[in-house]
């Protein structure tokens, strides 16, 4: 069931919140073997939860937002007494001393947490294959990658194995795996969500948002975690003086960039746009543009993230936090902690930012790299002065195979070549699923699609998406 759909039983007394929890504790169980998308389950927590909102509704109460709706979250956000690994045996004995803001207003939202998700090794990937528990599966199809980072946040939704989830996007890490999975994934505008409780990558990248079955699901909960924190000096209030939001003017625009179409991209995946763009053709005016910068997304990025990435990982030395190795003085401690406890693309990608940032090379690299960004956000900026949003691919691939760019990591880097330049200038775009294509193995794959809006205009992005949506009804 969709959120909406769970609430409506509800208040008809179709069922009970214990027996829709119960439904997917059991479904995990004999779902969760195949697909490795939860590494941990809360069953009691879940079931207690439930039965007490059973006797408020019971009671009287009218259920309302997330009330008792079932959720599973990714194993970097911070549910308090629980362990938040990361997926990295550097954490694998890590509990949370403290909820992450989002995780404060969906408890109070009276949201249920089914368990932690797996995912890349501090976010760190693009298939769920870097995680130090194994690699989580596509629902779709057992031998192929869910996407990644959040992949098993959206392997659980995509598998019915979860109503709704969290993930954490800094270059797609929503979007990429909601496409895989054949879900819908919204990352909100950078700042919209608080970071406070995440498990920072980069820093100036990561955002939290949902993975839902549909765009009214991926709307609630982003009006639920939404909002000024004051542990997050990046986050701000919408409506506020400083997110002003043209709430008040529907999409009538609409832009296609020429960037995103091009030789790369499966003809499968042009096909289902192009079959979208036509329907919306009827009742939108469709604009080309061209964001020109877009060629060095990638580049800027994986200079970027790398470095932020190495500032960021150095507080795992096994002094603070997490597992410890002995040594014989204090740098054979950081040595052995770190070596046994990290793994491969982590590794990578701390050598990658050292690498960035060290004398001689700051200027050549990581100060260049920010004026590329500038200049990715002006391209946007320019674009959203003649239309309302844009519609892109979410990614240039079908669901690839798992092992198949394990070894390769510049293919695997580009399964975000669409979804990057939303995170470097900072504003929300949403995947959703458009279609399906078929394999030679008669195996049939989602297509997804993306829809990307100016600085704190997600309303446009549940608008556009819902009239898409319907189209499948």
């Amino acid at each position: 069931m969709t959120i909406t759909e769970f609430h409506d039983a509800l208040k008809n007394k179709k069922t009970s919140v214990r027996e829709t929890v119960s439904v997917y504790l059991d479904k995990i169980k004999t779902e969760n073997k195949k697909l490795n998308a939860y590494l941990e389950v809360f069953e009691k927590e879940a079931v207690a939860q439930a039965e007490e909102i059973d006797i408020r509704i019971q009671s009287g109460e009218t259920p309302s937002g997330l009330m008792g709706v079932p959720i599973a979250v990714k194993d970097n956000i911070l549910i308090r007494g629980h362990i938040v690994s990361a997926a990295s045996k550097i954490l694998g004995n890590y509990v949370a001393s403290y909820d992450a803001f989002v995780i404060e207003r969906l408890k109070k939202a009276g949201a249920i947490f089914l368990g932690r998700t797996n995912m890349d090794e501090f976010a760190m990937g693009s298939s769920t294959e870097n995680s130090a528990y194994g690699p989580t599966k596509n629902p779709h199809d057992s031998g192929r990658v869910p996407g990644g980072s959040s992949g098993g946040s959206a392997a659980a939704v995509g598998g019915g194995i979860a109503m709704a989830s969290l993930g954490s996007d800094t270059g797609g890490s929503i979007r990429q795996p909601a496409a895989f999975c054949g879900v819908v994934g919204l990352k909100p505008t950078y700042g919209a969500v608080s970071r406070s409780g995440l498990m920072a990558m980069a820093s100036s990248l990561d955002q939290i948002g949902p993975i839902t079955q549909t765009v009214a699901d991926a709307e609630a909960i982003f009006n639920v975690i939404r909002g000024k924190d004051e542990m997050d000096a990046t986050s701000v209030e919408l409506g506020g003086p400083t997110a002003k939001r043209r709430t008040d003017r529907q999409v009538q625009k609409i832009g296609v960039p020429r960037e995103y179409f091009t030789d790369g991209l499966d003809q499968r995946i042009k096909k289902a746009i192009d079959g979208t763009i036509e329907k919306l053709g009827k009742n939108y005016e469709i604009v080309e543009l061209s964001l020109p910068h877009t060629k060095y997304a990638l580049a800027c990025y994986y200079i970027i993230v790398p470095a932020e990435v190495s500032s960021n990982m150095a507080r795992y030395d096994g002094i603070r936090y997490g597992v410890r190795k002995e040594g014989i003085n204090l740098l054979e401690v950081y040595k052995k902690s770190r070596g046994e406890g990290i793994g491969l693309e982590v590794r990578r990608r701390i050598l990658l930012g050292t690498y960035v940032l060290s004398h001689g090379y700051y200027d050549a690299y990581y100060t260049k790299a920010q004026k590329v960004r500038v200049q990715i956000k002006k391209d946007f900026k320019e674009a959203f002065k003649e239309v309302d949003v844009i519609l892109a691919p979410t990614t240039p691939t079908l669901p690839f195979k798992i092992g198949e760019k394990a070894k390769d990591p510049l293919s695997m880097y580009l399964s975000d070549i669409y979804t990057i330049p939303v995170n470097l200038a900072g504003i929300p775009a949403i995947s959703l699923p458009i279609g399906w294509a078929e394999e030679e193995d008669s195996v049939k794959l989602p297509i997804g699609m993306q829809i990307i809006a100016p600085h704190f205009e997600e309303n446009k992005l549940f608008e556009l998406g819902k009239i898409i949506e319907s189209w499948k009804q």
